[in-house]
């Protein structure tokens, strides 16, 4: 566990000196603060005719939807650039196992994006001192529980597929495709399917987290569904690096 910690808070403070996270944190941040003044607006014009209250389900669903997009471009360089540079066989000579390594920089990605959505937290904050008698916060936890969820298994599917390749941008536009897919696509087919829509539905990053998480329920079956998301992607990394060590 302690060669895990050591390797994430590397990764932790590589993040702080790349202009690349800071492109990321900006473009998740910027629209959700946009989308967040448009809702705040709208809702002080619709309450003087009696109109409900603002949420926060639509400004965290965005926060998902953005780390769709922009999570391959956090974890495409995780493992393939040590790959590229030749470091990977250094790293893989100290006392550290393949899997602490792998769980190493994911925990380090994932540490670097729960630090830009604990800013986003003043978001349900504000609409909570905004509306009488105040939000449900049972609601933003379970919200907030799905977006935790939804990045750890983007970053860990991402770090995998970064083991894989020695170039960064084909792990980032595979990941990307795997990510879209995902989301979009496996679902689809599901409203024309009599048989094996629910099989479907329940593949869909979307649906666990839109229709269920977001809207304050915590079932096992979307918090399984995520943790498995998480060890696929930890054991794909994993047994990827242990190819490379025994080549």
């Amino acid at each position: 566990m302690r060669n895990i910690w050591t390797i994430a808070k590397r990764e932790y403070d590589t993040y702080f000196n790349s202009p690349l996270a800071y492109v990321v944190a900006f473009s998740i941040l910027l629209p959700m603060g946009i989308y967040f003044a448009l809702i705040m607006f709208v809702s002080s014009q619709q309450a003087m005719m009696g109109g409900p209250a603002p949420e926060t389900s639509p400004i965290n669903w965005l926060f998902v939807f953005l780390m769709i997009f922009l999570s391959p471009a956090l974890t495409m360089r995780l493992l393939s650039d040590e790959a590229r540079m030749g470091t990977l066989e250094l790293l893989l000579t100290a006392p550290i196992r393949d899997f602490e390594l792998v769980a190493g920089k994911w925990l380090g990605s994932l540490l670097f994006v729960l630090a830009i959505a604990a800013l986003t937290l003043v978001f349900p904050i504000i609409i909570n001192n905004y509306v009488t008698p105040g939000i449900d916060w049972m609601v933003i936890i379970s919200s907030y529980l799905g977006m935790i969820l939804v990045s750890a298994a983007l970053l860990a599917l991402g770090t995998g597929i970064s083991a894989i390749f020695t170039n960064q941008f084909a792990a980032f536009f595979v990941t990307l495709g795997l990510f879209f897919f995902l989301w979009f696509m496996v679902g689809l087919p599901a409203s024309y399917l009599q048989e094996g829509g629910d099989v479907l539905n329940y593949l869909s990053l979307s649906t666990h987290f839109s229709q269920s998480m977001n809207n304050g329920t915590i079932n096992l079956g979307d918090i399984v569904y995520y943790l498995s998301l998480i060890a696929l992607g930890l054991f794909t990394g994993t047994t990827a690096v242990e190819i490379r060590r025994w080549r």
